[in-house]
Formats: C-alpha cells, structure tokens, sequence
C-alpha cells in the first residue's frame, strides 16, 4: 500500500519531523493540529478561537487530501485541562457536525503551550 505526505500552505505548517497528514489506502492521517494559524503563529483568544483554529487548518489539510471534513470518521481531542470540555464542544459540534467517533483526554501539557490539539483519520 503507498503513502502519499500531505501538504498545504493554507494550515499551520508541521512543528517537526512529521507531516501535517498521511494519505494510505482509503484513509487519511492528519497529524495534530494546534491552534496556529498558517504562517505557525499561534492564535490568541479563548477556548473556542482556538478549537476554531484546530479545525479550520484541519479542513485545509483534508481540502489538499481531496476529502473534507464530512468525512472524517474519528477525531481525538487533546485538552490541558477538562474545565475546557464544554467551551471546546460548542464549537467541535459546528466542525464536526456528523458525530465522528471521538476521544477527548486532558493531557498534562501539549506543544508549544497550546490548550487544545485536534487530530483526525478520514476517508479519501
């Protein structure tokens, strides 16, 4: 089975030696998105700016991949603290309005400081 690395200059570029998704088979990997925007400046803001960001730089990433956020078939979630469960899924429920399988975690701390980190497999 191949692998194709997936890139676009329209989400956050990848942090490290990793590729922002993978393409293999009828799947697609896309790697955790922090709340960046494209340039890797980080977004300000609250809860919901950045599970925004997350997921606007995810539907970048699978637009590049020819798929789309519809469909997206599991996503799991990285939070830094649970108090922000609720504030993230009034604006995952937007993105994500199909009901993926999910899992959401609180993490002791994620890259570069971020409260949220989102990553997903979809179908090409």
């Amino acid at each position: 089975m191949s692998m194709q690395k997936i890139f676009t200059d329209k989400a956050c570029p990848p942090a490290g030696p990793y590729s922002q998704a993978i393409a293999s088979g009828p799947h697609i990997f896309v790697s955790g998105q922090i709340p960046a925007d494209a340039s890797g400046a980080l977004v300000s803001g609250s809860i919901a700016d950045k599970t925004t960001a997350c997921c606007k730089n995810i539907a970048a990433i699978l637009e590049a991949a020819n798929s789309s956020m519809e469909k997206v078939v599991k996503v799991n979630v990285f939070l830094d603290d649970m108090t922000h469960f609720a504030e993230m899924n009034g604006v995952y429920e937007k993105w994500f309005a199909h009901r993926p399988a999910r899992s959401c975690v609180a993490v002791k701390q994620l890259p570069k400081g971020v409260p949220v980190e989102i990553e997903c497999i979809a179908l090409a």
